[in-house]
């Protein structure tokens, strides 16, 4: 659950007494396997290439969908189309095929992630076409929908009963809103539609760069396809193993950790709101927030912030340190003035995720929601957001316990939420119902051990806001086969930030080059 935005967007109002909750035409790509053998290409999947559906992408991109099977156990359902967008490799050296790229999320287009920055990853596209795309259900590759809001419509005076009920009828609503793909829409089946995609595009084996939530992916891809898997890279690595509620603590404490490495930071600013004592800092930002869920700050303009919106502010700020003067500007305001602007304008997380999590638009960068047939749904990232997470966690919440059993498990768990972060931990609390009234989903997710597939890069930042250290550590012993690297920065995942880290991922991707057991990056390098 990578991206700051979590599920629990569906759960925000339920039961009141337990409070609120990123030119000319290019020829087919041709992969390593491809140039050895034309007549296979002809026989399996291939890639449509055309025009992009965004308005504004760099010259060289070209787009085309491949079909995948709506069911990869059961063909004759049908197929869909993933759609891909292609940028081809610029120099002269030895070409390396395609290099997948996925940007976070769940429920981030990969498409209008690589059209907002391509020049991010300008060194390895001298050598790979660079290639990003669109999960099932998300963007253009038959998007989900929840019919514009997973909003219950229930106000906080509702019962628990009325609640819960709002909920089954919010699920019930994006069943009936996105069609058949919704239950298909889970890491499972993205990670068997990269395989397809990696024989359209006539690669011998799956090259791949993911962030955040596109680690999980990318871990499921190589334990269904070890043989298949090439040279992977998975910078903020999301975990394997945690339900949806376990992950929301862990997440909670995350954000704490990265909040309190931010108030060290602006104790040795000048000017800091809260002055130079780390402890005293950390008690009154936890006062800032209480005291406005009590009575949200209004602005001149008639915007008003309450607690839950500066948590939310401050949560989209600790993914970048590049964020941090702008969020000690905005709490200064706030503290000293009265002033929510600078909380308001901080927006949603930013960078190469997700949770969540780069890629979820790209705003003036690029990404112009299309408009028409085939235009994809206002609500399309926070839907499909909560239908993978809930397609990938076998547990949920049980919608056949009576409201009242389920408020009392909701108010045992609430005080080990609050220990962690009395900030962050109330909101993270209602992931528990994120996936209240929707089916139970795989465990193959789970279950993954030591699958065989060859050695990868894992990198793990320590002030990560989003996907807890400690995940890199348990994916990789879950693996088996990947080599740590341990970046002692901040922010949410490391390659765009840490010269150090790209070093690393860079010297793997393009030359094959991984050292043994686990590395470091220095914090700033």
């Amino acid at each position: 659950m990578p991206r700051s935005r979590t599920a629990a967007a569906a759960c925000a109002l339920v039961l009141a007494s337990l409070g609120t909750a990123p030119a000319a035409p290019a020829p087919t790509p041709t992969g390593t396997a491809a140039r050895g053998e034309p007549q296979a290409r002809s026989q399996g999947p291939r890639v449509r290439w055309g025009a992009c559906p965004e308005r504004r992408v760099p010259a060289a991109m070209r787009c085309g969908t491949v079909d995948v099977p709506l069911d990869h156990a059961a063909p004759a359902k049908g197929t869909i189309k993933v759609a891909l967008a292609r940028l081809p490799a610029t120099g002269r050296g030895r070409h390396l095929g395609s290099l997948l790229l996925n940007f976070g999320g769940p429920g981030a287009p990969g498409i209008a992630g690589l059209a907002a920055d391509p020049g991010a990853f300008a060194k390895l596209g001298e050598r790979y076409d660079l290639v990003a795309f669109d999960p099932r259900g998300v963007g253009h590759s038959a998007p989900v929908s929840c019919a514009g809001s997973q909003e219950t419509g229930e106000d906080a005076a509702a019962d628990a009963a009325a609640q819960l009920a709002a909920l089954r009828a919010v699920a019930k609503r994006c069943e009936l809103a996105s069609g058949p793909v919704l239950p298909y829409v889970g890491t499972v089946h993205v990670a068997r539609d990269l395989d397809v995609v990696r024989r359209a595009l006539g690669d011998a084996k799956l090259n791949y760069l993911g962030f955040s939530y596109g680690t999980r992916l990318g871990a499921v891809h190589a334990a269904q396809f070890p043989k298949s898997t090439g040279r992977m890279v998975l910078d903020g690595v999301d975990t394997l193993s945690e339900p949806l509620a376990e992950q929301a603590l862990a997440t909670a404490r995350g954000q704490q950790r990265a909040l309190d490495r931010f108030l060290s930071w602006c104790a040795h600013q000048p000017g800091c709101v809260y002055g130079t004592n780390t402890r005293s800092a950390k008690e009154q930002v936890d006062d800032l927030v209480a005291r406005l869920d009590r009575r949200p700050l209004i602005g001149g303009d008639g915007s008003y912030v309450t607690g839950q919106d500066v948590a939310g502010s401050i949560g989209a700020a600790l993914y970048s340190p590049h964020a941090w003067p702008a969020l000690a500007d905005a709490l200064k305001l706030a503290e000293e003035h009265a002033d929510p602007v600078g909380l308001l304008q901080l927006g949603g997380p930013t960078g190469p995720s997700d949770e969540d999590d780069g890629g979820d638009d790209a705003g003036d960068d690029g990404w112009e929601e299309p408009q028409g047939p085939g235009a994809v749904p206002a609500d399309n990232a926070d839907a499909a957001l909560a239908a993978v997470n809930c397609a990938d966690d076998p547990d949920r919440s049980n919608d056949t316990a009576s409201p009242a059993l389920i408020e009392k498990e909701l108010q045992a768990l609430r005080p080990e939420f609050e220990k962690v972060s009395k900030i962050f931990g109330p909101g993270r609390l209602m992931t528990v119902l994120a996936c209240y009234g929707r089916p139970a989903g795989t465990d193959f997710i789970r279950r993954i051990d030591r699958p065989g597939a060859p050695r990868m890069l894992l990198v793990g930042t320590r002030g990560d806001p989003a996907t807890p250290y400690e995940w890199t550590e348990e994916t990789a012993r879950r693996l088996g086969s990947a080599v740590v690297l341990d970046h002692k920065g901040d922010g949410h995942t490391g390659y765009l930030t840490s010269p150090c880290v790209r070093e690393y991922a860079d010297r793997f991707l393009l030359d094959g080059r991984l050292p043994s057991g686990t590395r470091s990056c220095p914090a700033g390098e």
